[in-house]
């Protein structure tokens, strides 16, 4: 039986995109920081619901390419709140591709991004968690809607 780790997301869906062929590397594969920056905007956008407001990418602590994504996969990338500091909101996210737009789900990458709250300035700010996380750790406060 295959590895629920590896054949099913963790988290949020949070950006999904069609890889094109101007985002191809000399190989015909779809370039690593691409995919990158499409992990980075999904970080960001389960950041800003958590810190209700700005963030920036302070860090990339863990990258692991795992697969190449091609020309016409779909790019899924789901995000999950991992902890939050005082000022400091950790994301694990997640990439996974499905193949000719309609096939199977395959991971293709993974990696731990760390944001960090700013107020109207762009200083540091501290971000107030109002409820524990589902691990009993972090704290988490949903956006409101």
């Amino acid at each position: 039986m295959p590895d629920p780790e590896l054949t099913e997301p963790h988290g949020k869906l949070t950006v999904r995109t069609l890889a094109m062929p101007a985002d191809t590397n000399p190989h015909g594969d779809i370039f690593g920081g691409w995919v990158l920056s499409q992990m980075d905007i999904a970080g960001g956008i389960a950041a800003i619901e958590a810190a209700e407001g700005r963030v920036a990418t302070v860090a990339v602590e863990a990258m692991t390419f795992i697969s190449p994504v091609k020309v016409g996969d779909i790019l899924c990338v789901y995000t999950d709140i991992e902890r939050i500091g005082t000022t400091s909101i950790t994301v694990n996210v997640e990439a996974w591709a499905r193949r000719n737009r309609y096939g199977d789900r395959l991971q293709v990458t993974h990696g731990r991004f760390v944001f960090v709250a700013l107020d109207d300035e762009g200083n540091p700010r501290p971000v107030k968690p109002d409820q524990p996380a589902a691990d009993g750790g972090a704290s988490f406060r949903p956006p409101s809607t």
